[in-house]
């Protein structure tokens, strides 16, 4: 018996039992993970692309089941999880584990369930005359900012046709999600001169422009969260700053050389976080010349390490339309986290969130998901066949 054979006596729940089992959080390879989604996708005769990393250690996949010359239907998920390290689990967090009517581990909520019912349902798409293609789509590295699927959404550029619309399954407890916030990492340097703290005259202080800056920043969100711009769909309603490391000094008795700080802009779709970083350029650059006049090693330097677009659909069009009636529920929401569905949007994709599961489980311990969520999903997909079946 092959290996696709055995996946299709799978039910949903073996199945998300078995992705569990791999250990993909974000720092190691889920290589292990692709080669089972490819064995099953392959083995229902669809056709297979793999996008690598660098290091090829870890890998995307895009995989079409029905006919590659018509516009089809996107299902995005990420393979990476979260850490569990510093977690305190009531189980062991890789090991699938039923209590009651939930299903506990780590990414039963975020998101591997919505990976595993699409491989569970895989043998019923290829069991159909479809229409228009299938395409599953499993990217890595989207918990550090949506890296892998970036890959994956540039290689769809050699595909005779373009998609017509995406759904990430993402956990929205499967409600149409149909915009999320941008996001915009930036790590901060601050390269100071150090010298004895009882000539502090001589030296320049990096905590303390460092500091400074991070005030300036809150004062920042301070004035967007007073004057906007709003936007009551999202909570909160408007686009959000915030400082979340830094590190810096040696002694009390040294003026520090160096420190770094790492902030985030969480952006409304409509609200460009350039003009924010255009201001926040313009204070470091107001700074400098004092520093220079100091030490000419001195300066501040920042550092984009990742930027990702929101999602911006509007209800009345059709791929929000086509969710919407799969789930069964007209009621449409943004959301503040960021998923690579904006991603698909700025490269031509229509897409749109909704997955199994309710996003206030994810990164927990004792993370899981409900039996229902794992059937409603289940259902949504089965409406899914039968509207990209002939007729």
């Amino acid at each position: 018996m092959s290996k696709y054979q055995a996946a299709q006596r799978l039910s949903s729940i073996d199945m998300i039992e078995r992705l569990v089992s791999f250990d993909t959080t974000s720092y190691k390879t889920n290589l292990q993970l692709i080669e089972v989604v490819s064995d099953i996708l392959s083995g229902l005769g669809a056709s297979i692309r793999l996008t690598w990393d660098k290091d090829r250690h870890k890998a995307n996949i895009f995989a079409t089941i029905g006919p590659e010359d018509r516009p089809g239907v996107v299902l995005s998920g990420h393979t990476d999880v979260v850490p569990v390290e510093g977690q305190i689990w009531s189980s062991d967090p890789f090991i699938l584990s039923r209590r009651d009517e939930n299903l506990y581990g780590r990414g039963t909520a975020d998101m591997k369930s919505f990976i595993a019912v699409c491989l569970a349902l895989a043998p019923e798409f290829a069991a159909r005359r479809l229409a228009m293609p299938v395409h599953f789509a499993f990217s890595f590295d989207e918990e550090v900012g949506c890296v892998g699927v970036r890959r994956l959404i540039d290689d769809l550029a050699h595909l005779p046709v373009r998609p017509r619309l995406c759904i990430v399954g993402e956990p929205t407890e499967m409600k149409a999600v149909i915009g999320h916030k941008g996001k915009k990492s930036v790590r901060c340097h601050i390269e100071g001169h150090e010298c004895h703290s009882a000539m502090n005259d001589r030296g320049v202080n990096a905590v303390e422009i460092a500091a400074e800056l991070v005030v300036r920043l809150r004062a920042m969100q301070r004035h967007i969260r007073e004057v906007g711009p709003f936007d009551p769909a999202y909570q909160p309603s408007y686009t959000t700053i915030h400082t979340g490391t830094i590190h810096g000094g040696t002694a009390l008795n040294i003026v520090p050389k160096s420190c770094d700080f790492e902030f985030e802009i969480r952006n409304l779709p409509n609200h460009d976080p350039e003009t924010l970083m255009a201001e926040m350029r313009g204070w470091a650059q107001d700074l400098v010349p004092e520093m220079l006049a100091v030490s000419d090693d001195a300066g501040i330097t920042l550092d984009e390490h990742n930027s990702t677009v929101g999602l911006d659909m509007r209800p009345e069009d059709e791929a929000v339309r086509l969710v919407c009636a799969l789930s069964g529920n007209n009621d449409t929401s943004k959301v503040a986290f960021t998923t690579e569905a904006g991603l698909f949007q700025k490269a031509g994709i229509p897409a749109v969130v909704c997955g199994p599961g309710s996003i206030t489980q994810a990164h927990k311990p004792d993370e899981f998901i409900s039996l229902e969520q794992v059937g409603q999903c289940e259902n949504f997909l089965r409406r899914l066949m039968d509207h990209m079946s002939e007729r």
